[in-house]
């Protein structure tokens, strides 16, 4: 056997030279947008009822201890999910002309964005925000009332009162998805089914209901919440 041949059966047999390790990839590092990214996510794709600090940790891959070096607590991921959905919302310039128009697009803006994420309106309920973005937006509807003529503290007032029905409803429409594609479904009845209960009801005990059993339950989803919002904003009056 030649020295050559020797030689490459000696190098086939012998110990690999020892590779240098590669160094550990970095891990992303964990801030407030990626938690409120994630959180988001979770309510997309699970409903907000699956959003807790452990689900968004398992997210972001890491512990729930990893998070609360940027949250404070639960009630801290609501008011970042709903600053972060109040940004997409567009305000116009506030016009006295036009300001109830102005409002029902605002708060059709707003309602649009709960409807995309099942539940999440829950957030916005019963918590004062200090989320600039929610700041930005309810002082674009203060605004819009204040330029219509209406009195600050009765615009105030119906500022809430608006919004909160605005919640409520996007979370009635939530709800009745959730029961639609759960155990729950049978809850759910058509216009239909509805409309031959109400008219199979008791003439001696609901005379009204079964007479205008049509017209309770006419209109779709969102002609009713225009109408509310009209009932709300027909009845605020310029101040004197």
């Amino acid at each position: 056997m030649s020295a050559d041949a020797r030689q490459r059966r000696a190098a086939r047999h012998a110990q690999p030279a020892a590779e240098t390790a590669a160094p550990a990839p970095r891990k992303t590092p964990i801030t407030v947008e990626r938690i409120t990214d994630a959180a988001l996510q979770v309510v997309a794709t699970e409903g907000y009822d699956a959003l807790t600090i452990r689900r968004v940790a398992t997210v972001l891959g890491t512990g729930p201890s990893s998070l609360y070096a940027h949250i404070v607590n639960k009630t801290d991921i609501d008011d970042l999910l709903i600053g972060k959905l109040y940004a997409e919302v567009v305000l116009p310039e506030p016009n006295p002309k036009s300001w109830r128009e102005q409002l029902l697009d605002v708060y059709t803006q707003i309602r649009d964005l709960y409807l995309r994420y099942p539940g999440i309106s829950r957030a916005a309920l019963a918590a004062v925000s200090t989320n600039l973005e929610t700041l930005r937006v309810g002082e674009g509807i203060l605004a819009i009332l204040l330029a219509g003529g209406v009195e600050p503290k009765t615009a105030g007032w119906a500022r809430d009162a608006l919004s909160l029905y605005v919640s409520a409803y996007a979370l009635e429409q939530s709800l009745v998805q959730q029961r639609r594609g759960g155990q729950d479904q049978e809850w759910v009845l058509s216009h239909d089914e509805l409309l031959d209960r109400f008219t199979a009801l008791p003439a001696d005990k609901f005379p009204e209901t079964r007479r205008h059993a049509a017209d309770l339950i006419s209109g779709t989803a969102p002609e009713r919440f225009e109408f509310t919002l009209g009932l709300l904003m027909n009845n605020l009056l310029p101040a004197n």
